[in-house]
């Protein structure tokens, strides 16, 4: 595994240790039962994708604890979203801030997916020990990404909807319709007409 490459790997673990904070922050905003209880759930499924990747670094023999720019960075733009929630919180009525929270978790989200399709693509490249411990990382994870993914930008359009007076479906489609996958959640943005 190069230089690169592990870095890449240090940087999906600090993307999901601000995931973590994110999810924490955005609770506080959130005052949709069904959101809450969504999002308590992909807290908990973030804490778990924080242990899978610090158990890859562990069998890839790479210290999960070792400090790069990149990280800073991934660092610096999760604290941004905490950031914009906290000024929601302070500033703005509370469905503004619950819309921000849903669209900060999108953005992370949005990163945490990516980060793990790369993780099997590299796992695809890669032989041996180390696309062994690759694929089985990303086989404990991805799923859920997806999910969180599709079903958080279900959310995000939903309550902006709400917002701008228009009719609802809450919680979304993607919801209802467990979607894990871009087509799933395509489907179910056309479906939602159908259920309003």
């Amino acid at each position: 595994m190069n230089t690169q490459q592990k870095e890449f790997l240090l940087e999906a673990l600090e993307t999901e240790l601000g995931g973590v904070k994110i999810y924490e922050t955005s609770l506080r905003c959130v005052r949709n039962k069904d959101l809450k209880k969504e999002f308590e759930k992909y807290l908990d499924e973030t804490k778990e994708h924080v242990q899978v990747y610090t158990d890859l670094l562990e069998a890839l023999g790479i210290d999960s604890e070792i400090e790069t720019p990149g990280r800073e960075v991934v660092r610096k733009k999760g604290a941004a979203l905490v950031q914009s929630m906290e000024l929601a919180l302070e500033t703005a009525d509370p469905a503004a801030a619950e819309l921000v929270a849903a669209e900060c978790v999108v953005d992370a989200e949005t990163k945490c997916h990516l980060n793990w399709h790369l993780v099997g693509e590299l796992a695809d490249a890669l032989k041996g020990e180390e696309a062994k411990h690759l694929s089985a990382a990303c086989e404990a994870a991805e799923d859920q990404e997806d999910e969180h993914l599709y079903h958080s930008a279900g959310w995000a359009r939903e309550l902006w909807i709400q917002r701008l007076g228009m009719d609802a479906v809450l919680p979304p489609p993607e919801e209802e319709k467990h979607v894990k996958t871009a087509i799933g959640a395509a489907r179910a943005r056309k479906a939602r007409k159908e259920l309003l």
